[in-house]
């Protein structure tokens, strides 16, 4: 209800005031203002002259809520850092003064200081945070803590369905603040992969949220504005097609693995990158896999259905090959098809708790679910709206863009297996080995990552390790310094099955070897000797000189499976520093989490 001069004693400037101010008031601060005022009109009667309107509405009025905004993001690949900035762009847009910081680069005793907080964060691996989250997280869960009765916040959380523990980071962050006494601006929002939707919808509340504590109107936000002068108009939601050069098997004759080399041309879309980004590329669901489900379900390939929120219309089969996701069960996904099953065996597993479930969706697809739990009520149409998006593949990129004009490498290994009595196979590495040719095209985007980068003085030692696909970011970094001309030692460390027959861009290293471009190189191909050695082993031969590296300020990346190379290489640096070091294990832990926030170790795993 509004105050209007017509129907209350004010003028029209109290009115105004007492406008903005009355919305943002809680029910606890309007009992206690009427108190207030029915205490001094009381208080009135006995007492000095009234004082002046304008002095009394200054005494009684709260202090005004900030326009302030402190957005923190914790990002391993670069989604949640890429929506912190645009959502910084969109308040300061309507007026707010924003502060866009990564959690490994804040102070936390700042965060007393702060009113409005917003957290964009991903959740990664088995429900860990982000490398970049790693600090705030255990200060924020920890002892040292304050309690945050002022803080005004709201959480955005990134993560995959797919996974067991969905969007556990902004899950965990989003009760803390609570429990240390924050409000909500905006409850918290899960996205899935698909989170352009979901984020855009997050933001509008938050603006109606801050924008009511300000006492004024919110319109919902706008589009995304065009590219300013000198951008790419090409992006995540608008991807470019980009023509493949070149196509080829790096490994040699009789290997077990098969990894392409592959060459894009970015020639007229403007995009750029840098050393340590990825490529998104947008895949197609394998042909066959797409028939035998239309088939199974006895569905009309050519039958029109909408394909997003937007209303745009496919054919069924081009929805399925190019939209959707086919291969990937998830729980939501089971949960929703079970409204057009009458088979209750689905029901009974979805009641059965998460291991049974955890177990039937491993290794399956969409055609096993429907094969397994028909029959299946419902029109196509029905079905693909339960269906996620296609989510784009993101790769290290394996060139830099000084030694390669106009032009995008990437190292792809091809996922083939057999699960379930079926052969399987990986969406986009297959798509790559098998289906496409030079001359065709991909639709593809640049993924920023500022958190796996060269370091500004290129006199600065780097330590990579790298086995298999994971050397993709690192035959970059080294393109880029011999472009630059940089000074700095380099030492990689690389491991795969076979010498003979996997060792991935071999001319490469050894020439650059020669010519001093990369200072050392050691090698470990497991299948070679009786006894399996791997990277991990070649760094704790070498541990003396590469605790001295580390000394000397070197910067360690690290690229590939995070579940078993990533953390056996973690846990050997820190064998290393403790041993080399003469420190306990504690000290040495420390020691690499000092590194990591000093952004002396970054890790580009999946």
């Amino acid at each position: 209800m509004q105050l209007q001069v017509v129907n209350s004693p004010f003028s029209q400037e109290q009115a105004d005031l007492l406008n903005q101010l009355l919305p943002t008031l809680t029910e606890s601060q309007k009992i206690w203002l009427t108190g207030y005022l029915a205490a001094s009109q009381s208080a009135a009667a006995t007492a000095a002259p009234e004082a002046p309107a304008a002095q009394a509405s200054s005494e009684s009025s709260p202090q005004p809520v900030s326009k302030e905004v402190t957005i923190l993001f914790g990002s391993q690949t670069g989604n949640s850092q890429g929506l912190a900035k645009q959502t910084g762009k969109t308040l300061e847009e309507k007026g707010f003064q924003v502060n866009v910081t990564s959690m490994n680069d804040f102070k936390p005793n700042q965060l007393k200081k702060i009113q409005n907080l917003l957290i964009v964060v991903s959740t990664h691996g088995e429900g860990e945070p982000p490398d970049s989250a790693l600090t705030f997280h255990e200060f924020l869960h920890g002892r040292r803590a304050p309690k945050l009765d002022d803080l005004r916040f709201s959480v955005l959380a990134l993560g995959d369905s797919s996974y067991e523990f969905f969007c556990q980071t902004g899950k965990e962050f989003d009760q803390r603040l609570e429990e240390l006494g924050g409000t909500r601006i905006h409850p918290r929002v899960d996205c899935d992969l698909d989170y352009d939707d979901p984020a855009a919808e997050w933001l509008d509340g938050v603006i109606s949220g801050l924008s009511e504590a300000q006492g004024a109107s919110s319109a919902p936000t706008q589009a995304a504005a065009a590219p300013a002068s000198g951008e790419s108009a090409y992006s995540r939601k608008n991807p470019f097609k980009a023509e493949v050069l070149e196509n080829l098997n790096l490994n040699g004759r009789g290997s077990n693995k098969e990894t392409r080399h592959l060459e894009l041309s970015l020639e007229g879309s403007g995009l750029t990158y840098a050393p340590g980004d990825s490529l998104g590329i947008y895949p197609e669901n394998d042909p066959v896999l797409v028939d035998l489900l239309i088939k199974e379900m006895n569905w009309d390939p050519e039958e029109i259905v909408t394909v997003n929120k937007q209303g745009d219309v496919r054919p069924l089969k081009e929805a399925l090959t190019s939209h959707f996701e086919i291969t990937v069960l998830t729980k939501p996904l089971l949960e929703q098809a079970a409204k057009l099953s009458a088979n209750q065996d689905l029901t009974e597993l979805l009641s059965t708790g998460n291991e049974k479930l955890k177990e039937f969706i491993e290794g399956r697809d969409l055609l096993d679910l429907v094969q397994t739990y028909g029959p299946w009520s419902g029109s196509a149409q029905d079905f693909i709206s339960i269906l996620r998006k296609m989510p784009a593949r993101l790769y290290s990129i394996a060139s830099s863009l000084s030694a390669n004009p106009d032009e995008v490498h990437l190292t792809i290994g091809a996922v083939r297996y057999q699960s379930h009595g079926r052969d399987r196979s990986g969406v986009c590495s297959i798509l790559c080995s098998e289906r496409l040719e030079p001359g065709d095209t991909l639709p593809i985007y640049i993924q920023h990552n500022e958190n796996f980068k060269l370091p500004e003085n290129p006199e600065t030692p780097i330590i990579m390790v790298g086995p298999g696909t994971g050397i993709a970011p690192f035959r970059s970094f080294i393109q880029e310094r011999e472009e630059a001309g940089a000074d700095g030692k380099s030492w990689l460390f690389f491991g795969d099955q076979h010498f003979v027959t996997d060792f991935l861009y071999q001319t490469e290293w050894q020439q650059w070897l020669k010519d001093g471009t990369l200072t050392k190189m050691d090698v470990a191909f497991s299948r070679d000797t009786d006894e399996k050695v791997y990277v991990q082993h070649r760094m704790l031969e070498a541990s003396r000189e590469l605790y001295e590296w580390l000394e000397q300020g070197a910067v360690v990346y690290i690229c590939g499976d995070e579940k078993h190379m990533a953390h056996d290489v973690h846990m050997t640096l820190i064998d290393i520093i403790e041993k080399e070091g003469q420190m306990s294990r504690e000290s040495a832990e420390q020691y690499l989490a000092d590194m990591q926030q000093q952004k002396r170790y970054q890790r580009d795993v999946y």
